[in-house]
């Protein structure tokens, strides 16, 4: 097997938490650094995740020759700029998601890997799960007959406006936190969408606190979703045919794998899945692109269409008034 590919990453973000672990268990991922704005926050995080290597600054992550990928899990409104920074010093980049609901920053970003020769990623782990692809299997097989309407959710509750997520200048809000999940569940199941429709509710943070949306394809599907940081936990993704749907209780985090395909007359079949880390999945997947031993799953295309879909949406809650694409 190829030598493992030295990653580090960028920021001390609570999402780390997840990324580490599952980088550590991967024989074909080493970490060897992480980065903050402050040398003796990067020290203490370092000493207390045990990673070897500890950066003041962003730029000086970027300048270490040793370090051949970097994950990103920088606040939305910095993803693409330091994406570009990391590229155009050489080094392959797992961006967290979303992008940018700008299709033009997506766009950017990806042209500057082109010319660096380098790979960009972005970080929408649930779509590296078994669950996922079973389903969408399923769902290409006919096992519910032809699509018909895909319908998905996904809120928390958190009223902290100082928190990154609520905040506007970040571009933080439902939509860009976690509606971009269901946009993108809705995009694998059903297209690309031609139109779309979005309202919000903007909470006293001047981000939207819940985000719904309506999502029209051009094979007579249509998507509905929900978003929220101000309502109760719910997860959900559900796709609907003509003789059957499928019921996703976990689709984006999989902790609890499991397919419920329902058709009529029939008792629920339940298909259950081993539980596989998402996060170790996504990082592989791009550390074996890095060593020509497999195909990125998640690049341009997928990126800009999904910028795509979130500009519109939000342009269209922005104007009452649905938007072609």
């Amino acid at each position: 097997m190829a030598h493992a590919v030295k990653w580090a990453i960028m920021s001390t973000a609570n999402i780390n938490r997840k990324v580490i672990p599952a980088a550590r268990a991967s024989p074909k991922v080493e970490l060897v650094g992480v980065a903050s704005r402050d040398q003796a926050r990067a020290d203490d995080y370092a000493k207390t995740w045990e990673i070897q290597r500890a950066y003041g600054s962003y730029d000086a992550l970027l300048a270490d020759p040793d370090v051949e990928a970097v994950y990103i899990s920088l606040p939305n409104s910095m993803h693409c700029e330091w994406a570009i920074k990391a590229l155009e010093a050489g080094k392959h980049v797992l961006c967290e998601k979303p992008l940018s609901r700008h299709a033009s920053e997506v766009e950017a970003a990806f042209d500057a890997a082109d010319r660096a020769g380098r790979l960009l990623s972005e970080a929408f782990m649930y779509r590296h799960n078994p669950q996922t692809k079973r389903a969408k299997q399923l769902v290409e097989e006919g096992a519910i007959g032809e699509l018909r309407l895909i319908r998905s959710a996904f809120s928390y509750s958190l009223y902290d406006e100082d928190n990154i997520r609520l905040r506007a200048a970040l571009d933080g809000g439902a939509l860009m936190d976690v509606g971009c999940y269901a946009v993108s569940g809705s995009r694998l199941f059903g297209g690309e969408p031609e139109n779309v429709y979005g309202e919000a509710w903007f909470g006293p943070s001047g981000t939207d606190w819940v985000f719904a949306g309506v999502l029209r394809f051009p094979v007579n599907v249509v998507a509905l979703f929900d978003s929220g940081t101000a309502m109760t936990e719910r997860d959900e993704l559900e796709a609907i045919g003509s003789e059957g749907s499928l019921f996703l209780d976990d689709p984006w985090h999989c902790r609890v794998p499991g397919i419920e395909l329902r058709r009529e007359g029939r008792v629920v079949e339940r298909i259950e899945l081993d539980p596989v880390d998402s996060y170790r999945l996504e990082i592989e997947n791009l550390s074996d692109a890095i060593r020509g031993d497999g195909e990125l799953l998640l690049g341009r295309e997928d990126a800009v269409a999904q910028a795509r879909v979130m500009e519109a949406l939000h342009d269209s809650a922005m104007h009452a008034a649905p938007v072609s694409l």
